[in-house]
C-alpha cells in the first residue's frame, strides 16, 4: 500500500481571484503536467466563451484568473481548465444513495487522474460550494450553500462529442442553481459531451437522477430513496450502456437493498467508506479504486469526508463555513 493525499483549500473571494490563487497552488505540482498530457492543445476559444457566457460566467473570470496565476495565455488555460472538448475519457465507477434525508456516495477511478484537492469556495458572484475537484475548475461532486448535492456517475461514451465535461456540468450547477428542479433544467441545457448520470437532493426532500448524454436526457424521480450506478435505468436509453454493466447492476442491487434498511447518515457513510464494503474496490490499475467517500445530511447541513483507507474523517457543518467558520484542517491522508 502507497500513501495517498488530498489538500483542503478554502478560498473567499472573487471568481477571478480565486481561480488566481489555484493557478498559483497548482504551478509547480504534477497535476499541471498530467492535465496537459489529457487536454487538447487548444479547443474551439468562440464557442467554450458562447456555452460558458449563457450558463455561468463567472467561470469564465475563474479561467482568466487560473491563466494569470499560471502566467499562461486565456486559451491555454481554457483547453487545461475548462473541461470542454475533452479526448474521451477511462471508464470510471461511482455509487450512490440519496433520500430525502442525506446524500451518500463513492468515487472509483485511478489516482493518476485525480486533482487531490477538496476545496470550500465562496466566490462574490455564485454559491458557496464544498466538493472534490476534477481539472481545477470541475468537481466530481458537491455541496453549495442552497442545500443542493449531486455528483456524476460514468454511463459510456456513446455519441461523444465535442460539449461539456459532467465535471464542469457539476460545477454550474453547484454554482448556479438552488434546487433539484433547477439542477434538472441546467442540465438539459448543458451540451454533454458523453453518456453521465447525476445523482441529486436538496433540502427541501426532492431526489433525482438525470440520465444525460449527447443525444437525450431523462430523469428518474423518487419520494424516498434513489440508487445510482453506472448505467442508465430508463428503458429508452438502454442502448447506450457500455456492453457489460454485471458490475453497475450487482451495486445496484446491493444499494436497492441498503434503502430497505432505514440506515442513519452516519451508519451509511460508514458503510460505503468500509474497505471491506461491496461498495469499496481497489483496484487501482484497472481505474477502478475507490478514491474518497462524500455525504451530506440535508436537514442539518452535516458533511462527513474522507478518502481510501483513511482514519481521519472530515466533519463539519457547512452552514456554519458559510457564515466565516473555517476549517482547521488543511490535508487528508489515506492509503491506496
Amino acid at each position: 500500500m502507497a500513501g495517498f493525499s488530498v489538500d483542503i483549500i478554502q478560498v473567499r473571494d472573487t471568481s477571478f481571484n480565486i481561480g488566481l490563487k489555484f493557478g498559483q497552488y497548482i504551478h509547480h505540482k504534477p497535476l499541471l503536467k498530467v492535465l496537459d498530457s489529457a487536454t487538447r492543445p487548444e479547443i474551439d476559444y468562440k464557442s467554450y466563451h458562447s456555452i460558458f457566457s449563457g450558463l455561468a460566467p463567472h467561470l469564465l473570470d475563474e479561467l482568466e484568473g487560473l491563466a494569470y496565476g499560471l502566467n499562461v495565455p486565456t486559451e491555454k488555460a481554457t483547453a487545461l481548465f475548462s473541461g470542454y472538448d475533452l479526448p474521451k475519457t477511462e471508464a470510471m465507477g461511482c455509487s450512490a444513495i440519496v433520500t430525502k434525508d442525506y446524500y451518500v456516495r463513492n468515487y472509483d477511478f485511478s489516482p493518476v487522474l485525480y486533482d487531490g484537492i477538496f476545496s470550500l469556495v465562496q466566490p462574490e458572484e455564485a454559491f458557496a460550494t464544498a466538493g472534490y475537484n476534477l481539472q481545477v475548475l470541475g468537481r466530481h461532486d458537491g455541496i453549495n450553500q442552497a442545500g443542493l448535492a449531486l455528483g456524476l456517475h460514468f454511463v459510456s461514451n456513446h455519441g461523444y462529442s465535442k460539449g461539456i465535461s459532467p465535471w464542469t456540468a457539476i460545477r454550474m450547477v453547484l454554482d448556479t442553481c438552488s434546487t433539484v428542479d433547477q439542477a434538472i433544467q441546467l442540465l438539459k441545457e448543458i451540451p454533454h459531451a458523453a453518456c453521465y448520470n447525476f445523482s441529486l437532493g436538496d433540502r427541501n426532500g426532492h431526489i433525482a437522477v438525470v440520465e444525460a448524454g449527447p443525444e437525450k436526457v431523462m430523469v428518474r424521480s423518487g419520494e424516498a430513496a434513489l440508487s445510482c450506478v453506472n448505467h442508465f435505468q430508463n428503458e429508452s436509453l438502454a442502448n447506450q450502456n457500455r456492453v457489460s454493466i454485471d458490475g453497475s447492476l450487482k451495486r445496484n442491487d446491493h444499494l436497492q437493498a441498503l434503502t430497505q434498511k432505514h440506515l442513519t447518515h452516519e451508519e451509511m457513510f460508514a458503510h460505503f467508506k468500509d474497505r471491506h464494503s461491496p461498495l469499496f474496490f481497489t483496484d487501482y490499475d484497472d481505474f477502478f479504486g475507490t478514491l474518497h467517500t462524500l455525504s451530506y445530511g440535508f436537514e442539518d447541513s452535516r458533511i462527513m469526508t474522507t478518502i481510501a483507507q483513511s482514519d481521519q474523517v472530515l466533519d463539519f457543518n457547512f452552514a456554519d463555513w458559510v457564515n466565516g467558520e473555517n476549517l482547521p484542517d488543511h490535508k487528508l491522508s489515506g492509503k491506496i
